[in-house]
């Protein structure tokens, strides 16, 4: 079953690529594994998927220690200054950035490892009093804030979309998140890269790719429903 989810959310990304002439090398999938016991996530791993998303720091540490090592973990949950010091020595990317005072925790902690942290800046861009993440009208001023910390690299944005039946609905969120990375590019700020757009989910990331998304985060559509009774 698995595989055949995978398969599926892997064709739509080839389409949605062909659609807008993209380069499908361009976009990552993360499979999103909150939640997902460890042998489902070995066997999407066995498909030669090596990224994996993550939402709670206790459960990315826990899984980090029992899967392959060549797994490439990014933190997309929001995360707690004092759980920072527990994976920033074991993510590739933390996406969920939305405040200065995590930054410079991650920084803290990144100098204690001797090592550089890449990092997300979260931009609530649909402006939903229910999520995290910077107002897209703060990003700016919060990224030349950042980008003075020595030990962390901002490598692009990441947004979690409304919630929506039609896809469509997103795409102007998704359009203007794209924007707002070109804007902050062109501002030439050091150790500032917007390399990354992080955005799309199971319910709209083949919009998000022809918007330009380098990064969708697919957990339902590879994996099911999640249960949180567990």
């Amino acid at each position: 079953m698995l595989k055949e989810n995978l398969k599926e959310v892997q064709e739509n990304i080839l389409k949605a690529c062909e659609k807008s002439g993209r380069n499908p090398e361009d976009v990552t999938l993360i499979a999103v594994s909150k939640t997902k016991p460890v042998p489902m996530l070995q066997e999407i791993y066995d498909e030669n998927i090596r990224d994996f998303g993550e939402n709670k720091v206790q459960e990315l540490v826990e899984k980090y220690d029992e899967l392959p090592q060549d797994i490439k973990w990014h933190m997309i949950g929001h995360l707690q200054r004092n759980k920072v010091k527990y994976i920033v020595d074991k993510v590739c990317l933390i996406h969920s950035v939305d405040s200065y005072r995590l930054a410079e925790e991650i920084n803290i902690q990144a100098k204690k490892k001797n090592i550089t942290v890449p990092i997300l800046v979260e931009v609530n861009i649909a402006e939903e009093s229910s999520k995290f993440g910077v107002h897209a009208e703060d990003a700016i001023a919060l990224v030349e804030q950042i980008a003075q910390l020595e030990n962390v690299r901002i490598k692009g944005l990441m947004t979690i979309a409304p919630f929506v039946e039609n896809p469509e609905d997103n795409r102007q969120y998704f359009r203007n998140i794209r924007q707002l990375s070109v804007d902050i590019a062109a501002k030439n700020i050091d150790n500032v890269s917007m390399n990354v757009l992080s955005m799309g989910m199971t319910g709209d990331y083949m919009v998000a790719i022809e918007e330009g998304a380098t990064m969708v985060r697919v957990g339902t559509g590879i994996f099911g429903e999640r249960n949180y009774n567990k």
